[in-house]
């Protein structure tokens, strides 16, 4: 979603003409084919660089170029999440581009999902669905973090959040998780210590999160013992199934850092993204074949401002 648009009510969020996919590119002739890009096949072009290391980032860390005038984003008559902006221009030297490979990942940009998912999760506290007080939360692809951000407003007791862009986490998603968590007035319980902030590519990141048994195969042959093992109690992500070629390492990790047997996974994001050839169904049907978890869908969004979305959840059978 634009970030025009994030001072609309989710649930009357104002709707756009274009129906077309929400992604312009700023090397169109670049390679598709790495871990963390797209499903496009190889260009004759040089191979792509490696993902950065992953890093931890520090609060102490927010960059100078951080997000500017807050606006609110309203959930309901009690709760609103305030936002800054920061554009690609200023963050990363990108002018009109949501995904630059190998480089941005569109985390500056807030997406239709972040709010279908926020809307979600709302309607789910509300109806005794889900309980987030106390539990250990990480929102993976987050860039803004209103979903991680929101659960740390309903009392979750820790909040991790990743992206692949460190800049990101600086420029926007830590003054957004201070203006919100850590803010002197706040009541909340949240301290510096109930967050933690994480760059890298999803291959990588799972060695600063975390972790459940390591060397657990979690497949549905491995619970006969019924053992328990650590992790994030939920998992939230929004718009992060756009490529193909990155959806193995995103379940890969999401299986190591999810607490077994009860962790669940919310998962927004629009049903097919033509031209990059992601989209909800293509995880479903990933986690479907592997056979660990059940997939729920729980809404399904067709307003007008994009293709049609979806709101997923996933638990360990």
């Amino acid at each position: 979603m634009e970030d025009t648009e994030a001072k609309n009510t989710i649930a009357s969020s104002s709707s756009s003409s274009s129906s077309s996919p929400l992604f312009s590119f700023s090397n169109p002739n670049a390679s598709f084919g790495f871990g963390f890009g797209f499903g496009f096949g190889v260009s004759s072009g040089p191979p792509p660089s490696p993902p950065p290391p992953p890093v931890e980032v520090f609060l102490s860390e927010e960059s100078a170029v951080a997000a500017g005038e807050l606006e609110p984003v309203v959930v309901d008559d009690s709760v609103s999440i305030y936002k800054g902006r920061a554009s690609t221009s200023d963050v990363f030297g990108v002018k009109n581009s949501d995904l630059v490979p190998g480089k941005y990942e569109g985390g500056l940009k807030l997406w239709e999902g972040s709010l279908d998912l926020v809307k979600t999760l709302n309607s789910d506290i509300k109806e005794d669905r889900l309980l987030v007080e106390g539990k250990h939360v990480l929102e993976l692809g987050c860039g803004h973090g209103l979903p991680g951000i929101f659960a740390g407003l309903k009392g979750a007791g820790l909040v991790h959040f990743q992206d692949f862009n460190a800049e990101v986490l600086r420029c926007l998603t830590i003054p957004n998780v201070k203006a919100n968590l850590l803010k002197e007035s706040s009541q909340e319980r949240f301290t510096s210590g109930s967050v933690g902030f994480f760059a890298g590519d999803w291959s990588e990141i799972d060695s600063l999160l975390l972790r459940g048994d390591a060397d657990l195969d979690k497949s549905i042959n491995s619970h006969e013992n019924n053992e328990v093992y650590n992790g994030y109690d939920i998992i939230l992500m929004a718009e992060t199934v756009y490529a193909v070629s990155s959806l193995p390492n995103l379940y890969k990790l999401i299986k190591k850092c999810l607490h077994y047997p009860g962790g669940i996974v919310y998962m927004a994001g629009k049903k097919h993204y033509f031209g990059v050839g992601g989209g909800t169904r293509q995880f479903v049907r990933l986690v479907t074949e592997d056979g660990a978890m059940q997939s729920d869908l729980l809404a399904e969004v067709a307003d007008g401002s994009s293709n049609v979305r979806e709101v997923w959840k996933f638990s360990f059978k």
